[in-house]
This record gives structure tokens, sequence and C-alpha cells, in this order.
């Protein structure tokens, strides 16, 4: 038996688990959109606002919904999967068209899940082109001569001009593959830009990130790091660092840049040296075993799928073991205890024990769509080896 086979043997009840909570999470919700999180263990339809109804698309998070039918749909082949994708392929586009909620770099996040995917997948036109509409909206994000990407609200808003934050990496893959698609080379530059500036001035000399940084956007002088959501300005947000190390990989294999591959590996191993010893870190690094903070499951998710793609760009082969190795252990350990099915609890969440935004009190201890994204996202890659990521360039 060979390890790939092996693998998907162990993880099938887990994947069948998860295949089965979004099924019966499609059939709840229908085109709507659930919340950023679960409360009590489940997914409210997501509130109204004075400019949005009821489970309308608003917001960061509504891609991972879709992406996780998409992965579904990669999984089983089932029509119903790609069905749902599709309705909210017609979402997106209607969303990018009348430009509603598009103040964000996240339209990486947003766009890459609703459009780039279906787009790869079925060869969906719509898809494809609401997504280089959104990379044209994010393009406008980029501020001169900082050569960053700003991270919230009107470009012109003088309390967020300048800031960038360390999950903007996860959202540079949408300006990779929009770059590839039109052979404009303003993409790719802005890329390699802003993933330098990160490198350069997120990541710390200990290997922890912050989580926002600010420039100057006049001069693109750097100023100081900052935190949002973490513990305190010089601690080190876990989901942050775990963008970093995801962020970073992909970064590094889409621009060839060899400094992106050292800032990837350093953010994993100040990740792996801080975790406690279950494997599932804390809501930030700063609190070790024996603390009664609230862990962050999705952080796990994304660093187990981050280090899956960082052992397949190294160079160095004891590297490479080690970060597949912490891979994989740390998906196990989110599959053994941090499950609906390892608790023996009833939830419409793929993955308990989530945090949003911890300083705040929002979604603290709960189940998330990104968290859930991503736990399938790491069920897939170590289930079928021959999966092509929606991140990555050229697929």
């Amino acid at each position: 038996m060979t390890l790939a086979t092996g693998l998907a043997t162990e993880l099938a009840p887990a994947v069948d688990a998860a295949i089965a909570t979004v099924r019966r999470n499609i059939a709840a919700f229908g085109r709507r959109y659930p919340d950023d999180t679960t409360t009590d263990g489940r997914y409210l339809p997501r509130p109204a606002t004075d400019r949005f109804a009821e489970g309308a698309n608003r917001g960061w998070t509504t891609s991972f919904w879709p992406g996780t039918q998409w992965l579904a749909y990669e999984l089983t082949g089932e029509d119903a999967f790609r069905a749902a994708g599709r309705e909210h392929v017609v979402d997106f586009a209607r969303r990018v068209e009348q430009g509603e909620d598009l103040h964000t770099h996240d339209l990486g996040f947003l766009y890459t899940l609703s459009g780039v995917a279906p787009w790869r997948l079925t060869g969906d036109e719509q898809a494809r082109q609401a997504a280089l509409a959104a990379a044209d909206h994010l393009m406008v994000r980029f501020l001169e001569p900082a050569g960053i990407l700003q991270a919230w609200g009107d470009v012109s808003d003088p309390a967020q001009r300048g800031r960038t934050i360390v999950d903007s990496l996860m959202n540079m893959p949408l300006l990779t593959w929009a770059g590839e698609q039109t052979g404009q080379e303003r993409y790719p530059d802005a890329v390699r830009r802003h993933t330098a500036q990160l490198s350069e001035h997120v990541l710390r000399p200990d290997g922890t990130t912050f989580h926002t940084f600010y420039w100057d956007p006049v001069t693109g002088a750097p100023l100081y790091g900052a935190t949002e959501q973490g513990a305190g300005d010089d601690s080190c947000w876990a989901r942050g660092q775990a963008w970093g190390i995801y962020g970073f990989a992909l970064n590094h294999q889409a621009t060839g840049d060899p400094a992106l591959l050292r800032s990837a590996e350093r953010c994993a191993d100040r990740f792996l040296a801080d975790l406690p010893q279950d494997g599932v870190p804390y809501w930030d690094l700063v609190y070790t075993d024996g603390s009664d903070a609230p862990r962050d499951s999705s952080a796990a998710a994304i660093a187990a799928c981050g280090l899956h793609h960082l052992a397949a760009v190294e160079t160095d082969p004891a590297r490479r073991e080690r970060y597949a190795t912490a891979g994989l252990d740390m998906l196990r350990a989110l599959v053994a205890g941090y499950t609906p099915a390892a608790e023996g609890v009833e939830s419409d969440a793929l993955l308990l024990h989530s945090v949003y935004d911890a300083p705040k009190g929002i979604g603290v201890d709960e189940g998330s769509l990104w968290g859930d994204y991503f736990y399938l996202e790491a069920l897939v890659r170590h289930t079928d080896p021959g999966w092509v990521p929606y991140w990555v360039r050229g697929a």
C-alpha cells in the first residue's frame, strides 16, 4: 500500500463526514450565505444591514462557502455540488458588476474561490470574467510609491491609507492569475513588489509576524507594525502566522523570489516551535500549554495546507520532510480532536473551535467558513496527490 493510498483510507471517514455536512448545508441555505461563524455550533443566515438583505453576499468570507462546494465536487463528481457552486458564480458576477462591497483586498479570497476555481474546473466564462473584473478592482488598491496593496476601506480613507496586513499574501494569487490570463505585467509586478515589502517588514527578525503594517502613502517609507486581532502589537496572532506560511510559499512559487521561500520557512519554523502539545495553536502564539485561552483550529487548518504546500516547493530534502510530516500531523490532530464526529456533537461546521476576533469577542470557540474551507482543502491535499490548488499559477 502506498502512502497516498494509506492516507486516503485513513482519512476517508473524515472526508465522508465533511461532504455530508456540505451537502446538508446546501439544502439548508440554497443561494443564501451563512454568517462568518457559527452561533452555538449552527450557521445562521448572514445578518441584514441597511444596505443588504439577510443572507446576502457581503463581507470577505462568503467565497469560502462555494469553495467548499467546489472541493466537494472534485472529491465526488456529483452534479449537485457543481450546480450549487454555479449558483454562486452568478451571484459573485452580479456583486462585482454592481460594485457591491468591493472596498477590500480580500477580493483575492472572494474571487479566487468563486471565479477562478469554477473557471478552471468547468471552463465557466462568466466566472472568468468576474474574476478578471475583481482583479482590476483589487489593483485600484495598489499604492505608489510604497508598493503595497491597501488592506481595507476606501483607498482615500486616512485611517486605512498605507496599511496592509499579513492576510494579503493569500489575496495575491488572483493577481498572478490575472497576469497569466491577460499578459499584462502590472499584475505580477504588483505581486512582486507587495510580497517583497511584506517579507521585509511584516516578518520580524524572530520569525513572528505583525498582523498589520503601515507605510507612508506619499513617500513610501515603512512606518510601524501593529495588530488588529492579536493579543498585542508585539505578540503573534496565530492565524496571521499561518497565512504567512501558506502565502509566502504560494508567492515564492509564483514569483520565483528565493527570499519568499525563506520567509515561508521562517514563519513555519516559528509556528511549529510555539505549538502546544496537541499540535493545535491557541489564537495567539503568546499563549502556551496550560493556558485557558481559546484555541484556533482554523489557524491549524490553514497551516496544514501551508506546510503541505511549502513541502512541495521546498528545495532542502530535510526541510521538505519536516514540513510534510508536520502538516499531516496537524491535520490528524484536527480530525482526532476538533471535529463534530470527534466530540460526538452535532454542528453545521466541518471544524469546531475556531476564533474570528478574540479581542472583540467575535466568533470565539465556534466554527468558521474559512476554517471549514481550509480543513476540507487539507483533507483533499492529503488524499488526492494529483489535486491542483485553486491558488496556484498556471493551473
